[in-house]
């Protein structure tokens, strides 16, 4: 994982976001390079949908969330 400071950004983004398409996530950081602000990540891994265990039920249920499910992951996670 690459970091980069802010003035970075500014100065090379396309470079920065050629870097993001190759797959590298990049943490942006402030110019001091000390407090880490953002990540940026390629989409894949943003979109990717990963495989929930299911705690004490795991290998004894399964789950499927149909494509129509009318709830946000906001909404879902703050329940």
């Amino acid at each position: 994982m690459k970091h980069v400071t802010m003035h970075e950004i500014n100065s090379n983004f396309l470079n920065i976001l050629k870097i993001v398409q190759n797959g590298e996530d990049i943490v942006i950081t402030g110019d001091q390079g000390q407090e880490k602000l953002a990540v940026i990540l390629p989409y894949k891994k943003y979109s990717s949908k990963n495989k929930r265990v299911l705690g004490q039920l795991k290998g004894k249920a399964t789950y499927k969330i149909k494509e129509d499910f009318k709830i946000t992951d906001e909404e879902l996670l703050s329940l």
